[in-house]
């Protein structure tokens, strides 16, 4: 059988560090090009090398455009996708007046398979190549993402949700359906093509002490798999937390005890972190997905993400749909700056995109395979139009002409004011997908 193979042209930029650690923490080639093999990246560097070195290969001409890994969105609900931007509620209001109705649909494999295409499809509009999502506690609605994200090829973490009170009856499972449920689901998907299971309690409010030491011993059954959770997003949420676990110093300590907290451990938010529990996430190797747009919609505070810095704690980018307010990573990007600015600490447009690119894909012990054009790495890509709409152009034009066309200036312009409109293409293992 023979090969595919195929060249993309165009600005090409990928991290091959974090830039917290190296300036030279990236390659990019203002002529570039991307070689792509059977759905592997194969090669890359400046166009007129690999055109030489691969003279008859078919080639793309993307020139003028920026051609980059996808992006990876490490905390997501797309049970939510349909009550995207509903008004007036904190975070605990917000799951008692939207999330939980929202939820009760999934027991219908038809609605779960149906949501789960529109989810797929926003992902890809947006350029985001990679997500690890909550489903519901219904094994229906893992099922069907993982079906549709099999049928593109595309690199979904997912898992049921696992909560045994304080929620509408309909929701919830015992402690040992939810184990055996998890257990099938694990056996069913984790592994198979590039499905990877998330073993996902809700959060602690709505576990009991068993079920979530019943978590716990699924991670350790199962290594390899991932754990999905919510920590100290909401101060009234972290007061419920300490009132039903007396006798635990801290929230963070509820996941401790019981196993949770692992170097395969995603914890959403993270907002309200002592000293104390920033020291100890560190420790275990544990990530903190920050959710900027989610933060300020829900009101529940502003991430700092220079005191993770200072800690040295895996930090990752998500929208967190739909407390977030867009699947745009760019526009995750953009608004994760300005909760920084408001906590005095200005980041860089390269920190941004590398938390939702090779920084994700690290934290998510998957660097070998996705976040950046490492050869051998999956051919998952996007081409980005730095100029997609009137006022992007007219930006592009004055720093052309006062010679600050550089490529930190357009990663920022990007992250300030692009959305889906700046997604040219998006491809999945050297497929084009949109």
């Amino acid at each position: 059988m023979s090969r595919v193979v195929r060249l993309f042209r165009g600005e090409v930029f990928y991290f091959i560090s974090s830039p917290l650690e190296s300036k030279d923490s990236y390659c990019y080639y203002p002529d570039g090009a991307l070689l792509v093999s059977d759905g592997k990246v194969a090669d890359s560097g400046p166009y007129e090398t690999l055109h030489a070195r691969y003279p008859s290969v078919p080639e793309t001409d993307y020139s003028g455009k920026l051609i980059m890994p996808g992006f990876i969105d490490s905390h997501i609900h797309y049970s939510q996708s349909e009550i995207i931007g509903m008004h007036g509620c904190q975070l605990l209001d917000w799951l008692n007046d939207y999330t939980y109705p929202a939820e009760e649909a999934f027991s219908s494999r038809e609605h779960a398979e149906k949501t789960a295409r529109f989810f797929i499809h926003e992902l890809l509009k947006n350029g985001t190549t990679t997500c690890m999502a909550y489903a519901t506690v219904h094994p229906e609605s893992v099922d069907a993402l993982f079906t549709i994200a099999s049928e593109y090829d595309m690199c979904m973490l997912t898992g049921k949700v696992l909560m045994n009170r304080n929620a509408p009856k309909g929701l919830l499972d015992s402690t040992e359906k939810g184990e055996a449920d998890t257990r099938r689901l694990i056996e069913k998907w984790h592994g198979k093509g590039r499905n990877r299971y998330v073993i996902t309690p809700r959060f602690a409010i709505t576990c009991t002490l068993d079920q979530l030491e019943s978590a716990g011993r699924l991670h350790a059954e199962y290594p390899d798999t991932y754990i999905q959770t919510h920590l100290s997003e909401n101060r009234d949420e972290i007061d419920s937390v300490l009132s039903l676990y007396p006798g635990h110093s801290d929230y963070l300590e509820v996941y401790e005890r019981t196993g949770l907290m692992t170097d395969r451990t995603v914890f959403g938010h993270c907002i309200h972190l002592s000293k104390e529990e920033c020291k100890r996430l560190a420790s275990a190797g544990a990530t903190i997905a920050h959710c900027p747009t989610s933060n300020l919609f829900l009101g529940s505070g502003l991430f700092n993400m220079s005191l993770a810095n200072t800690f040295a704690i895996k930090t990752t980018l998500a929208t967190d749909v739909a407390g977030g307010t867009s699947f745009s990573m760019f526009r995750t990007m953009g608004e994760a700056y300005k909760v920084q600015q408001l906590n005095g600490y200005p980041v860089s447009a390269l920190e941004l995109l590398y938390k939702c690119t090779l920084g994700s894909a690290k934290a998510l012990h998957l660097e070998d395979k996705i976040g950046s054009f490492t050869p051998g790495s999956d051919a998952d890509f996007i081409v980005v139009d730095y100029a997609s709409t009137d006022s992007q152009q007219l930006r592009k034009e004055y720093l052309q002409r006062t010679n600050n066309w550089n490529i930190e200036n357009k990663l920022f312009g990007l992250q300030i004011l692009g959305d889906d409109r700046a997604i040219t293409a998006t491809y999945l293992t050297g497929k084009q997908v949109l």
